[in-house]
């Protein structure tokens, strides 16, 4: 079993390829600046080890590996368009540096390049199908997760059930398709293609609320990001849902309806989350979702570097600060 720096070598080279300069510049250029941007490339790694862990050859994962991460690039480029983000992995967001429009249209190519990407195996994959139904599947639930998100921004009684739906669609399908994808393209049966599939699933609810969890108590340095951005556009996250729920004082809700200066909203409201002990709440429940994720594995024939692969990325997961 290759390390995760092998896998990462891997797909950063091939994503060069793929993403190359053509004509018109104004289309591609912010594709690969959209990718030299880099990231953890976590879901391109897990297609890619999961097809080897099940004894099949990374060469055959890499379309689409590749796909899955220029789709997962084209979420995020839409979506700091629709958040009006200014950062992105520490630099200017796509939209900021070329214009909004340049961005949805270089978002639309990246979209279809990914499309191409995943077929690109042709009909000789016996498995060709199930992976376009897996992808195509996996894509309209991240737009109804986005949409979800959406529509939370103008509801004041989101629940936390509902939230985690809304997270499970909108980030957790994604790490859950790229684990099948490679399961699928090393001809694994149903209940290992299934049992991957939640693994990714739940590793990417540990993702997501760790997410959260460092939107508003990171490093900025570390993190890539401007911290408390959540917090500064009332975004619904666990942690604002449950304090709205729990904070009995009343005092989250005023400072919400009647904002303080920016700098000043965040760290009101940051006193708060503490005060209810949600930093750690929150962190107890990224351990429960790791702990399921390892779980997963145990049904899942492959060999114990394979297993350690998998079992440390989880873990990982719950330590990473950026």
């Amino acid at each position: 079993m290759r390390t995760y720096d092998d896998y990462l070598s891997e797909i950063e080279t091939y994503l060069k390829k793929v993403v190359e300069p053509h004509h018109p510049d104004n289309l591609y250029i912010p594709m690969q600046y959209t990718i030299e941007g880099g990231g953890k490339r976590l879901r391109p790694v897990l297609t890619l080890a999961a097809c080897e862990a099940l004894g099949g050859s990374m060469l055959e994962a890499l379309n689409q590996s590749a796909g899955i991460e220029l789709f997962h690039n084209f979420t995020l480029l839409h979506d700091d368009v629709m958040d009006r983000a200014d950062m992105r992995r520490g630099r200017a967001t796509v939209h900021r540096r070329f214009g909004e429009s340049t961005a949805i249209l270089s978002g639309d190519a990246m979209l279809t390049m990914a499309t191409q990407l995943i077929v690109k195996g042709g009909t000789d994959s016996p498995t060709l199908l199930p992976q376009i139904r897996l992808f195509n599947r996996t894509a309209m639930e991240i737009y109804e997760g986005q949409q979800l998100d959406l529509d939370f921004e103008q509801r004041d009684d989101v629940t936390v059930e509902e939230y985690m739906e809304m997270i499970r669609l909108k980030t957790s399908v994604l790490l859950g398709c790229a684990c099948a994808m490679g399961a699928l393209i090393a001809n694994a049966d149903h209940k290992t293609v299934n049992a991957f599939y939640r693994y990714g699933e739940k590793l990417g609810l540990a993702f997501q609320l760790q997410d959260d969890l460092l939107d508003s108590f990171g490093d900025p340095i570390v993190f890539g990001k401007e911290i408390g951005g959540d917090i500064a556009c009332d975004k619904k996250t666990w942690l604002l849902i449950t304090a709205l729920a729990e904070d009995e004082t009343g005092e989250l809700r005023n400072e919400l309806q009647n904002p303080s200066p920016k700098d000043e909203k965040i760290r009101n409201v940051t006193r708060i989350y503490e005060r209810l002990d949600l930093p750690e709440r929150c962190r107890a429940l990224v351990d429960n979702y790791v702990e399921q994720a390892i779980n997963e594995l145990n049904s899942i024939a492959m060999s114990h570097p394979a297993r350690d692969f998998f079992s440390v990325l989880a873990e990982n997961t719950r330590r990473r600060t950026y």
